[in-house]
């Protein structure tokens, strides 16, 4: 694999896509956060950029339709060996996403990087969101 090829850590669906267009038409610019755990499980939350405080723990994996995607660094830990595709069902989504008055949730999938994908993403390390 080319240095010149970029491996995106996370990518979206084009169902995806759309309803992160819309709902920053509707709330401006946006943030996703993949959740660890807790109250809300697992999952991509959408919130209005100036409404989410980033840690210095947390790293960016990269951009979606426009929208910078961030995780904790120990969550980035087991994630790092595969490509995060974020998706929309139907369903009510985290108590906090900007989805969930719409009906519908965002969902992260995932697949494993190959050994071309991972040697790439060696050279080329997360940011983090203190830096």
């Amino acid at each position: 694999m080319s240095d010149e090829v970029e491996v995106a850590r996370v990518v979206a669906t084009p169902a995806a896509v759309a309803l992160i267009q819309s709902l920053g038409a509707e709330h401006g610019p946006l943030i996703f956060h993949q959740s660890g755990g807790c109250c809300d499980g697992s999952a991509p939350m959408c919130f209005p950029s100036t409404e989410f405080m980033l840690g210095n723990s947390d790293v960016r994996l990269g951009t979606i339709a426009g929208v910078k995607f961030y995780m904790s660094e120990s969550q980035f830990e087991y994630w790092q060996h595969t490509q995060l595709i974020i998706d929309v069902v139907p369903g009510s989504g985290g108590m906090f996403s900007l989805e969930r008055p719409t009906g519908m949730r965002f969902l992260t999938r995932s697949r494993l990087f190959e050994d071309a994908e991972n040697a790439w993403l060696e050279k080329h390390p997360v940011e983090h969101a203190g830096a």
